[in-house]
């Protein structure tokens, strides 16, 4: 009788850590991940375009890419050959571009790698300016970009500035770079003055015109001398 008990007893004890056992396993257990939440994206766009306008409807920033691919685990997207450009009414417009490029999760922030080039259109003063470098960050509603790379400036016609280190701010129209700077000015020669040209000579029909008027003239002098030499 006393065995039988021993065994149920032991029985009991096993059972209990089983359900133990079990209960820990489902504890400790990390839950996997939910689907999208990883480094896969949950959509892709191509030839992506996005306009954003101001209060009153006037375009200020325009952002292309050949791909676009956003990721749920940040929600950040990022672009294949992006190209961002900002406009405003009194200023001309420069655009960005490069090989890739990542937009924040609230498009407050961009930034854009690999054979970064910046252009600013020219203006009745100021020839095009062109800016190479490998990485920029660009704050678009603060009109700032800046990245602490070597970058190097070309404008027209011949100017060429390089350094490390650059922020440009478009509302202020102020460009900065932070050290190591270069500048290679060639002087544009002076513009050219228009040829003189000599004044029109009459035609020949003219001055037959001219002559006989002049040779009626005379002989009405003539006769209005004859007329008085008479009356004396």
């Amino acid at each position: 009788m006393h065995g039988r008990s021993a065994i149920w007893f032991l029985l009991a004890v096993l059972g209990l850590l089983a359900v133990l056992t079990l209960w820990v396993q489902q504890a400790v257990q990390v839950p996997p991940p939910p689907e999208g939440s990883g480094r896969d994206p949950d959509f892709k766009l191509t030839n992506f375009s996005s306009l954003r306008t101001d209060a009153d409807g006037n375009l200020r920033h325009r952002l292309e890419a050949a791909e676009m691919l956003h990721y749920p685990a940040d929600d950040s997207t990022e672009l294949t050959r992006p190209r961002l450009v900002m406009y405003s009414a009194d200023q001309p417009h420069i655009s960005f571009e490069g090989d890739r490029g990542r937009v924040t999760r609230d498009g407050k922030e961009v930034f854009i790698m690999g054979n970064v080039r910046v252009v600013r259109a020219a203006t009745g003063q100021k020839g095009a300016l062109t800016l190479r470098t490998d990485y920029l960050h660009i704050i678009p509603d603060d009109e700032i970009a800046k990245t602490d790379r070597p970058v190097t400036i070309t404008q027209a016609p011949k100017t060429v500035i390089r350094g490390t280190g650059m922020r440009y701010n478009k509302k202020q129209g102020t460009l900065e770079l932070h050290k190591d700077v270069r500048v290679h000015y060639q002087r544009p020669p002076p513009p050219r003055a228009a040829p003189k040209t000599a004044p029109a000579k009459p035609s020949s029909s003219s001055i037959k015109q001219d002559g006989k008027a002049a040779d009626g003239n005379r002989g009405d002098a003539r006769a209005a001398t004859r007329q008085t030499t008479t009356r004396r």
